[in-house]
């Protein structure tokens, strides 16, 4: 038998009953009496067919002498014609009701199985379902209420909605810039898309159509049943996803031979965040590995020479074997050679550190007060603590402002105390060839921390210059020489037992910074990584 409602008749309703007339009792649960309800089920007949009149008057939209029919009619009704506003209900119908004897959940209850088709807002929804079907000791009858009457498992403070679903906010992807690229899709990213995922706010999106629940206080809950799929919400970034491959791969080149290794690329231009890629056992490194970064540190030694010392590329820097400073000895790195008439430029070009130490701390050290360096990175290059967006954790670089000893000096080459990663480093080169600090992000929208003074023409230039040449006849030319507009500094940083090779450089486009664990130098590590991101672009 079907019961059919919506302008259909009802068809063989309840054997031996005809459907109750609008508005009037039902048979089996007119009063019926909650508190007299017998130990003993009903037979598997006379719970069927107190199920078959409620159903016959629930499929013909009689709510009322549904409602009573059942053991809680004032609960019943309401909920009844919550069913059929909020499913927005034009068609009704049950199928396959049978008895299926004691229920296992209802003590003193007969189970009465049956199919439910609802068209509703949006199709046609079908589902299996069952009632409760109690007696009082006088022998009447009545479905026992509770929500799961109108959905299996349907709790007392909840209902129905059918139509437009809400956007799951849940299922947001987190997309490079094009808007279409999930960063997942990336094995150095996924930390990163997982962390922005849950705690960045999503847009666009929408939820389909369907069947699903709602809480009391109207809030979206499980659906039921989709008509019609939705579209998931997205967090765009500043990633871009063919810089994004490069990396990936650049991070794995053979030549590193599988040593950790990170990578940062950004746009020079706005600090957009445009690739992320690491590799080995300690997490991110390319934004969390806080290491020495050695001789790339001279760019920012260099811009304090120039800005609070007056210096010029052309300023005479000898380049001597050895340098004492504060009872330490320094020497520069096998292959270079001493040259007592080495200028800023050439000291920077051959990295020569005995240089750098000489006129740092000659220049750059008063009465003990060696804070230079410090108040360099920080007002010109924006050193500190800040945000890229998405509540993704990223280690601030350090260079103290009291340090002591031969600190002092070391600090100068990026030894001593000096730490910094991948993502400043290459904020550093970045700030050189846009002329300005741009706080990385790789949130589109993210706030952008500003640096207290510009860095000047002067000296933007004067560094400009003077990476180039690194990169034509210095120390990357190994890796770069034959690349147009580019810009570069190697370094190499002693750390306990082995060396960290470090390269940062800007080309046209982007700025970038490689560091490799256990490089033995810049260009032969980090020179690597840092070409493909130059050239493959």
């Amino acid at each position: 038998m079907v019961l059919v409602a919506g302008g259909v008749a009802t068809y063989g309703v309840v054997h031996g009953r005809a459907s109750s007339s609008a508005g009037g009792d039902s048979e089996a649960g007119g009063g019926f009496d909650p508190a007299a309800v017998s130990t003993v089920p009903p037979s598997n007949p006379t719970a069927e067919k107190a199920a078959r009149a409620f159903l016959a008057d629930w499929s013909e939209q009689r709510l009322r002498p549904a409602a009573a029919a059942t053991d809680a009619p004032d609960s019943a009704s309401r909920a009844l014609e919550d069913y059929r506003q909020g499913l927005h209900l034009t068609k009704l119908a049950f199928s396959h009701v049978r008895a299926a004897g004691p229920s296992p959940v209802t003590a003193g209850a007969t189970k009465v199985t049956f199919d439910v088709t609802a068209e509703v807002a949006g199709g046609t929804w079908t589902y299996p379902n069952a009632v409760a079907v109690l007696q009082s000791r006088d022998g009447r009858s009545a479905v026992h209420w509770n929500n799961s009457v109108l959905y299996p498992g349907l709790g007392e403070h909840q209902s129905l909605t059918a139509g437009e679903l809400p956007v799951d906010t849940g299922a947001a992807k987190v997309v490079a810039r094009d808007g279409e690229m999930d960063l997942s899709a990336f094995p150095s990213l996924r930390d990163i898309a997982a962390t922005i995922r849950r705690n960045a706010e999503p847009s666009g999106g929408s939820g389909g159509t369907g069947v699903a629940v709602a809480d009391s206080a109207g809030g979206g809950g499980k659906t039921l049943k989709v008509f019609s799929e939705g579209r998931a919400p997205v967090i765009r970034t500043t990633i871009d996803a063919s810089l994004q491959a490069v990396a990936e791969k650049a991070v794995k080149d053979a030549h590193l031979q599988a040593k950790p290794a990170g990578a940062v690329a950004l746009d020079w231009r706005n600090g957009h965040i445009l690739a992320v890629a690491h590799t080995g056992p300690d997490g991110d490194i390319a934004i969390n590995g806080i290491k020495s970064p050695g001789s790339t540190m001279k760019i920012v030694t260099s811009a304090a020479l120039i800005d609070q010392a007056g210096l010029t590329a052309n300023s005479l820097a000898p380049c001597t074997d050895s340098v004492t400073a504060n009872n330490q000895l320094f020497h520069n790195d096998p292959g270079v050679r001493v040259n007592p008439g080495s200028t800023l430029d050439q000291a920077f070009t051959v990295s020569c550190n005995t240089s750098f130490i000489k006129e740092g701390f000659r220049h750059l050290v008063h009465d003990g007060d060696a804070s230079a360096l410090h108040d360099e990175a920080v007002n010109v290059f924006g050193m500190g603590s800040w945000s890229i967006g998405g509540g993704v954790a990223t280690t601030d670089p350090s260079i103290p402002a009291d340090v002591q000893g031969g600190d002092q000096a070391a600090q100068f080459i990026g030894q001593g105390k000096v730490t910094a990663t991948p993502l400043f480093m290459a904020s550093v080169a970045a700030t050189v060839r846009a002329g300005a600090f741009n706080q990385p992000i790789i949130l589109p929208d993210q706030h952008q921390e500003t640096a207290p003074r510009p860095i000047s023409a002067r000296t933007a230039g004067y560094l400009r210059t003077m990476m180039r040449d690194v990169a034509a006849r210095g120390t990357a030319s190994p890796r770069l020489a034959e690349l147009a507009d580019v810009g570069a500094k190697t370094g190499t940083a002693e750390e306990s037992d082995h060396t960290n090779g470090w390269l940062t450089a800007f080309g046209s486009r982007v700025a970038v910074a490689a560091l490799v664990e256990g490089g033995r130098s810049g260009v032969d590590s980090a020179g690597y990584v840092v070409r493909h991101l130059l050239t493959e672009y």
